[in-house]
């Protein structure tokens, strides 16, 4: 009976069933209460709340009220002290474990392989921080096209500070950066610190300071930025630096000739990525040009070649050879150690 009563009524005494409560509450009204009428709660019992009559075994008389709260109570100080117990025990554990060895990094806290930088303050403050830090290298990819003087200004004070400590820089540029004078003056500034090289399309922006640390934007008006310091992905993104940088074009060399008169490199770099099914904003975004050059430079294609619309021009492009990537020479590797700049231009 004890064992059935336990399965059916899983609790204790500070909170009864609802027949267990009435019929302990009317043996306490009334001093005692029939056998029969506790067997459905075999609960109170076991709980003693009830116990037999010495008198009359037919029936069943009430533990005191205040015996079963002195009761409870004492088993709510027992529950507290084993709580209590365990605690010091975990806060012992810590603090043995603390002392073995150094502080280490938490998840977003300096030192972290991967930090989220929100806000331009933060970013600005941790290429500053890179800057001083950086005794070697810095590589840079600078996507969207020609540099405007103020955001070139922007990153100077980094520049400078790099140069100063001999730090070698290279940068990646699309094709169209050659033509803004902003970016030609800045190079005459930092002299043979710094080795710009372009292409026809970059990969979005990107800095490593002397192979230890990278950024990358994380958001699409960068306003956000990752900083990253895991071996495996600055390794990576250094070899993706190395191969791009082997396509580019000295900025000092010019641009190779497509081979067919009246196409520029530039309509040639638009004809392919026709070819491809783009459309014009997406190609303006990748050249790193305006979307109304872009299309000024369709229009000249299109003369060209003879095409009265984009169907034709698509069949023109094929025809003629246009539809795969402009031909880059090879440039000759370097003898003086490449390195990049750390401006986020």
């Amino acid at each position: 009976m004890a064992g059935r009563g336990t399965e059916e009524h899983p609790h204790g005494a500070d909170r009864l069933c609802g027949t267990g409560d009435r019929v302990y509450s009317r043996a306490v009204r009334r001093g005692r209460v029939r056998r029969r009428d506790a067997d459905p709660v075999p609960c109170l019992l076991e709980l003693a709340l009830l116990h037999p009559d010495p008198d009359d075994m037919d029936w069943l008389v009430p533990t005191a009220p205040q015996e079963v709260m002195t009761r409870l109570l004492r088993g709510v100080y027992d529950e507290v002290s084993t709580s209590q117990r365990r605690v010091g025990a975990a806060v012992a554990a810590v603090e043995w474990y603390a002392g073995l060895g150094g502080r280490l990094p938490s998840s977003g806290t300096e030192g972290s392989a991967i930090r989220v930088l929100d806000g331009l303050s933060r970013i600005q403050t941790a290429m500053d921080e890179a800057t001083e830090a950086c005794t070697t290298e810095v590589l840079t990819v600078q996507p969207g096209g020609i540099r405007r003087e103020a955001e070139l200004s922007e990153g100077l004070h980094r520049a400078l500070a790099l140069r100063g400590r001999g730090v070698r820089m290279r940068d990646l540029y699309n094709h169209v950066a050659r033509h803004g004078q902003g970016l030609l003056h800045y190079l005459e500034l930092m002299g043979d610190t710094v080795e710009a090289r372009t292409l026809d399309e970059v990969i979005d922006r990107l800095i490593l300071f002397d192979r230890t640390v990278a950024f990358i934007p994380a958001n699409a008006d960068h306003t956000m930025a990752l900083e990253l310091r895991h071996p495996a992905l600055v390794g990576y993104f250094a070899t993706v630096f190395e191969r791009l940088w082997r396509l580019a074009i000295p900025l000092t060399a010019p641009l190779p000739d497509t081979g067919i008169e009246g196409i520029s490199h530039r309509e040639q770099s638009i004809a392919a990525l026709l070819a491809e099914g783009h459309q014009d904003a997406v190609i303006a975004e990748r050249l790193g040009i305006s979307v109304r050059t872009c299309r000024a430079h369709i229009a000249r294609l299109s003369e060209t070649l003879g095409a009265a619309s984009r169907t034709q021009l698509g069949v023109r492009i094929a025809q003629v050879g246009l539809d795969g990537p402009a031909h880059t020479p090879d440039v000759p590797h370097l003898t003086l150690p490449d390195q990049g700049s750390p401006t986020a231009r």
